[in-house]
């Protein structure tokens, strides 16, 4: 058996990191960003689907082995970031936790589990504990609407959100992106949607539920309530159109108290993570275009609603795989790592 190793800090205490669904999209993100930020570990376990076990990946000029979830276990990682699917959370998680590894979650299995916590570090990070041993990462597009809503509703109390999301094919993995270069390209291919999505906008994202919306909608909503205040109504359509990184979101915000837009304006400017682009008369405002491959969540076209009181329109916009996935995963780990939440040996 091939063991992952790099020694970061040899004054440092060692940990093995654990990334399941390492060849995924989310997955290369993840590996990506704790390269970057440097993320401490002294064993690095990648692990995919039988298909991709032994095969090699390639990093900052060394060579990783892919295992399978059998020989993680047996290598008793301290740490796993996750993101395969429901399923395998479902089944690995509590594997895992058995052996004292704690597991952060980037599936939907476990969020709205009332026995564990939906984490966004900047907002609620300080609710985490050392007994903590899953810990679930929101739904992409809950991540960039609340890291600008959080230090609003502090101060301002949000009563109401209205979100439209206009969301990008790598929300639905490779088989979507591949759809989408197949029809700009007029080939015939495997289809992830039941409709072309090339020049095309379609308002239908993940399962309807009874209710009429969908089940991606009812996560915006859900989580909104879990992570922030269950007090705050919220209503939203989730639209996927043909852009191949970053998510979009038009925000109607009805709050309690009177605000001043250039105050607002101000505020979001010193949220940590958030960059304020909105300057009309030159034409900047957050676009998808600029936001893929960077970790913080762009915010423009701020301006009061002049048909309802105390209200006010926002742009969100940011790289779903990054800060709507892997990078606000390692952050949770960092915020573990920082607060002695997590043994290292």
């Amino acid at each position: 058996m091939h063991v992952n190793i790099v020694l970061l800090n040899i004054n440092f205490k060692f940990m093995r990191l654990a990334i399941v669904g390492a060849t995924g999209l989310v997955g290369r993100q993840i590996i990506d960003v704790i390269i970057e930020r440097d993320f401490f570990f002294s064993e690095l376990i990648l692990v995919a689907s039988d298909k991709s076990v032994g095969k090699k990946i390639e990093l900052k000029n060394k060579t990783f082995f892919i295992y399978s979830a059998a020989e993680m276990l047996e290598m008793k990682p301290d740490l796993a970031l996750f993101s395969a699917g429901s399923e395998v959370s479902k089944e690995l998680a509590p594997m895992l936790n058995a052996i004292g590894c704690k597991v952060i979650d980037n599936s939907s299995f476990w969020r709205m589990n009332k026995k564990y916590k939906l984490i966004i570090p900047e907002i609620n990070g300080e609710k985490l504990s050392s007994k903590d041993m899953i810990i679930s990462n929101p739904n992409c597009s809950t991540i960039q609407l609340l890291v600008v809503l959080a230090p609003i509703h502090k101060k301002y109390n949000i009563e109401r959100v209205v979100v439209s999301t206009y969301q990008s094919v790598s929300g639905s993995g490779k088989k979507a992106i591949n759809q989408l270069d197949d029809e700009e390209k007029g080939k015939t291919g495997d289809m992830a949607y039941p409709y072309p999505i090339y020049r095309n906008a379609i308002p239908h994202i993940d399962f309807f539920e009874e209710n009429g919306y969908t089940r991606e909608e009812m996560k915006i909503i859900n989580e909104t309530h879990k992570i922030l205040d269950s007090n705050i109504q919220i209503t939203t359509t989730a639209v996927r159109i043909p852009v191949d990184g970053g998510h979009s979101e038009s925000v109607n915000i009805l709050l309690s108290n009177e605000f001043e837009i250039e105050k607002i304006k101000n505020e979001i400017s010193n949220i940590v993570g958030v960059t304020l682009k909105d300057d009309i008369e030159k034409s900047i405002y957050p676009m998808p275009l600029f936001s893929k491959g960077l970790d913080d969540v762009f915010v423009g076209r701020i301006r009061r609603d002049f048909s309802q009181s105390k209200s006010l329109n926002m742009w969100i916009v940011s790289d779903n795989l990054r800060k709507g996935a892997a990078t606000n995963t390692v952050q949770i780990a960092e915020y573990l790592v920082e607060h002695n939440l997590i043994k290292t040996y």
